[in-house]
């Protein structure tokens, strides 16, 4: 693994940080991006948010890159924001604060997957980075909490907006409210998380889903197909799809469906181009 902006033999993510409190590795197509602190169980600090959210811009930059998988070093994921910072005072807190479009749901508005291995503590902030992953796999072990009730604090970094539709009003007003800690196999039966792994083992898995899709899925479907979702949640069903007919036309026409159908008379796995930079 290599600090955030650095070049691997893999390939090249071009965020920028002065620290190694986000590490990048490129594998096989996945960029895996690690909080690191482990030391404070991935605690973040504010020059951490701004390395992760360079780290997934970057990523979701990257032809190289097709999905994206968010972790933490050692035994924890993230356990909140670093707790210094809340001790020295509401002004000090407000400029730990990201700037808007750096915030955890951040990742809802990339073109690829984002998955999370969720491997120990995900808490507060840590929970949020948690939430805006399209997919969550978790270590038996791991241990999830909202905890702002616990802190005199609000339901942050949009969650309040998120939770309710991920797993219900009720499951959410309960975690938001009470702050309490549950496990990885309550988290699965709530659908907070959709599989649950044997500890040491939820990076592998993370890294194996995120594998099929870039093996097996169109990067232009994934793109357009997360867009949708996302933003039919606000959306009513008419609109919903009179957006859907426009998509497949475009669809229908690209040159996705094309390899697709080719690769399946041919008895071989499908080559589908990568999505282009944003600039391009």
């Amino acid at each position: 693994m290599t600090e955030a902006g650095t070049v691997t033999e893999a390939g090249t993510v071009t965020a920028e940080t002065d620290e190694k409190e986000i590490l990048t590795e490129i594998r096989d197509g996945v960029c895996v991006i690690t909080f690191n602190r482990p030391q404070a169980r991935n605690a973040v600090t504010s020059t951490m948010a701004l390395a992760y959210a360079a780290a997934l811009r970057a990523a979701d930059d990257d032809p190289q890159v097709r999905a994206i998988v968010v972790t933490g070093a050692g035994a924890g994921f993230c356990a909140g924001a670093d707790l210094a910072v809340l001790r020295d005072g509401a002004e000090a807190i407000k400029k730990f604060v990201p700037a808007r479009e750096d915030l955890p749901a951040l990742t809802m508005r990339l073109r690829k997957p984002v998955i999370a291995a969720v491997n120990g503590a995900a808490v507060g902030i840590g929970f949020a980075y948690m939430m805006g992953s399209d997919i969550r796999i978790a270590a038996e072990s791991a241990k999830i909490a909202t905890a702002f009730s616990r802190l005199g604090l609000a339901a942050e970094y949009g969650v309040s907006w998120l939770l309710p539709r991920a797993i219900g009003l009720q499951s959410a007003l309960d975690l938001l409210l009470t702050g309490r800690t549950i496990g990885a196999q309550e988290a699965a039966k709530l659908g907070l998380v959709q599989q649950v792994v044997p500890d040491g083992t939820v990076l592998e898995a993370a890294v194996a889903y995120a594998k099929d899709l870039v093996e097996n899925c169109s990067p232009f479907s994934l793109a357009m197909i997360k867009e949708q979702v996302y933003l039919d949640l606000d959306r009513s069903q008419d609109d919903a799809l009179t957006d859907t007919l426009r998509r497949m036309d475009i669809a229908f026409e690209g040159p996705g469906l094309a390899e697709a159908l080719t690769a399946r008379t041919e008895k071989r796995p499908a080559v589908f181009d990568a999505l282009p930079t944003r600039e391009a």
